[in-house]
């Protein structure tokens, strides 16, 4: 009787081994495609954050441009010229008026 028991206990125990080990082993495969879509997403998302600065970077140094900075040229004045299109920039922001057009 005392070996029933034991044999009986020991069999029950190796199924419950065998049945977490599948329920581990089915968690893990399962987690893995998950971190891959985070990792796709993660990586979509710094893509479309490094377009946005890019494009918005851009954009100022044309809206400079247009205001009489020229980044290629003399660098006598440089700093001052920079100053000047970004004065200019800002005072058409706060009086409401639209950016000066290139010519």
């Amino acid at each position: 009787m005392r070996k029933l028991r034991t044999l009986t206990l020991a069999a029950a125990l190796l199924g419950l081994s065998v049945a977490q080990t599948q329920v581990v082993m089915a968690q893990a495969s399962d987690t893995a495609p998950a971190s891959a879509t985070t990792k796709q997403q993660q990586k979509a998302q710094h893509k479309a954050a490094r377009k946005a600065r890019r494009a918005k970077k851009n954009a100022d140094l044309k809206q400079l441009e247009k205001n009489g900075y020229n980044p290629t040229g003399g660098r006598n004045d440089y700093p001052q010229d920079l100053q000047n299109a970004q004065k200019k920039i800002d005072q058409q922001k706060a009086n409401g008026t639209a950016p000066a057009s290139a010519p």
